[in-house]
């Protein structure tokens, strides 16, 4: 049987306005079946970087805080400190940056709580017995969390193509240790006839991995950690992903831990994708790009796969915006984040998902 992926588009009027429609949303999906009364319920979302404006506004987490409260849940904003160098990388940053973004307690009437703790150390491992992870590290108040309902940005990422609802489960809800050995054995490689010298990936790298040889950047992979930062700040497109070696192991990663993550959640969580301001890479950058396509609405689901594999297809099948950083792959049909990551092969995360028997690739779009 197909999953069901719940859809609503941006069009509003005088008696429904959009914010509106997020709660017949939330309803349709089943949010009430999610939690039980007295639940704590993690909302598990991305807070965006200092200087990114893409993320999901406020405003729409209020209406889904105000909806998990109407059932009778106590809902919690919740996200996992960060590994590379930013204004997210220990909880009194990161929450200043939330505050700062719009999530305050004023605007979205709930508190943010740190999933990893003061420098993103607490952490609780859970057995997965999987091909690559014996066990994986998350974020301990996701773990004791009752319930759990993901509201991803659906956007481009530089390593795995798209992150949507699993790249904010996997990658976000793991501990610091968790994200570094999601990113194990990832360093990029440099293109040294494209390098200039000019050191700006030195200056942005946490860990000190990059120095000047030579007038030309090179990478310690026994310092580097794989955070991809280098990629889109290289103003050269100098640094590049080792696609035919890392991709593959490091989207395997990803999805063990998101089946962690979701271990002790079956039948309590729910997931959201806001396929607006489509960036074609992810909200931990200071700064978003153009959107690649036009906004096209909020689809839910109980399904991680199907509700990825629907807005991954909800935005091929639109022209790409003029303007943008698409060059190929503009026509409605044509694989827009293939287009902007060419050697990244994002069907092989939701392939292995579905493998683990975390969902299915096939839905049922239903319009609300």
């Amino acid at each position: 049987m197909n999953s069901k992926v719940y859809f609503i588009d941006l069009r509003a009027k005088y008696k429904e306005s959009f914010i509106n429609k997020i709660g017949k949303l939330l309803s349709a999906a089943g949010l009430s079946e999610t939690f039980k009364e007295r639940d704590l319920v993690a909302i598990k979302l991305h807070f965006g970087e200092a200087g990114n404006s893409a993320f999901v506004r406020p405003v729409f987490l209020r209406k889904i805080v105000e909806s998990i409260k109407e059932k009778g849940g106590t809902p919690f904003l919740t996200d996992a400190n960060t590994l590379y160098a930013g204004t997210r990388g220990n909880s009194p940053s990161h929450l200043i940056t939330a505050i700062r973004n719009g999530f305050a307690y004023s605007v979205v009437d709930a508190p943010i709580i740190i999933a990893d703790g003061l420098r993103g150390k607490s952490a609780t491992p859970v057995i997965i017995n999987k091909k690559r992870f014996k066990r994986v590290y998350i974020g301990s108040e996701i773990v004791q969390a009752d319930s759990l309902v993901s509201v991803a940005h659906f956007k481009g990422h530089e390593l795995s193509g798209f992150g949507g609802t699993i790249k904010n489960l996997g990658m976000g809800c793991a501990s610091r240790r968790g994200k570094l050995a999601q990113h194990s054995g990832m360093a990029p490689k440099v293109k040294k006839k494209k390098c200039v010298g000019c050191g700006d990936c030195i200056d942005h790298c946490s860990q000190k991995a990059i120095s000047l040889v030579d007038e030309k950047s090179v990478i310690n992979p026994k310092k580097c950690m794989g955070c991809g930062e280098c990629i889109i700040i290289c103003p050269n497109n100098a640094i590049q992903v080792q696609s035919n070696k890392s991709i593959p192991v490091f989207l395997e990663n990803m999805i063990e831990y998101t089946f962690g993550v979701l271990k002790s959640k079956k039948n309590k969580a729910l997931f959201l994708n806001f396929i607006t301001d489509v960036s074609p890479a992810c909200d931990c950058y200071p700064y978003n790009d153009a959107p690649i396509v036009r906004d096209i609405g909020v689809v839910a689901a109980k399904d991680p796969v199907a509700i990825d594999q629907a807005s991954v297809d909800l935005v091929n099948r639109e022209q790409a915006l003029p303007n943008s950083c698409l060059e190929t792959n503009i026509k409605p049909g044509e694989d827009k984040f293939k287009g902007v990551y060419p050697k990244v092969d994002w069907t092989i995360q939701l392939n292995y998902a579905e493998s683990l028997g975390l969902g299915s690739r096939k839905y049922e779009l239903i319009t609300i």
